[in-house]
């Protein structure tokens, strides 16, 4: 009989919270994933350190990583992970845990209530404020970077300077208030 200490429990939990959860233990710490990330210079933890860090059981270390927050969401990671782990799922679980946790990453957290906010509120992104408020909560130097390209891009009609609303945004937001009451967190 194996011993459930908080290490092997915390592996365990996590690797039981996603689909193919149990592929974590097949890595072989290649650095594929760390490889392919755009936004890997950011993060604190590579996704193949992060891994190793789940396997370990370190849940301090993985909780209060900044690596789940810097995800994009690109899925390069996952689709060229030669044991076909799904890097981007554990990102997702990671930050569920962390929020439960009470650990979230201010940045990360912010920037998912905004998301949060938007989708409510419009029934989708709204990409440019999304990023603006980002900058300005976050990084203010940076905006002042970062404004010439939104300007081209709103320019060349790749992003909007105005939120628009989907048509039947009183459908979504029912959807929405369901969720959140099946969750237990109805506002």
């Amino acid at each position: 009989m194996e011993l459930q200490t908080p290490s092997r429990t915390f592996r365990r939990q996590i690797m039981d919270q996603f689909h193919h959860g149990e592929r974590l233990s097949r890595c072989v710490q290649c650095g594929v994933c760390g490889g392919s990330c755009p936004n890997g210079p950011e993060m604190d933890h590579t996704p193949r350190e992060l891994i190793a860090l789940v396997l370990i059981g370190d849940a301090d270390e993985v909780l209060r990583s900044n690596t789940p927050w810097k995800c994009v969401s690109c899925y390069f990671c996952t689709t060229r992970c030669p044991q076909q782990i799904p890097v981007t799922e554990l990102m997702y679980t990671l930050k569920r845990r962390a929020f439960q946790e009470g650990l979230a990453h201010d940045e990360g957290a912010d920037l998912a209530r905004a998301f949060i906010h938007n989708v409510e509120r419009y029934g989708r992104s709204f990409e440019f404020g999304l990023a603006s408020r980002y900058y300005l909560t976050h990084k203010p130097a940076n905006l002042l970077r970062m404004g010439p390209l939104g300007l081209s891009m709103a320019r060349r009609g790749r992003i909007s300077l105005h939120p628009t609303r989907i048509r039947e945004l009183p459908q979504l937001q029912a959807i929405i208030q369901k969720a959140k009451e099946m969750e237990g967190g109805a506002s």
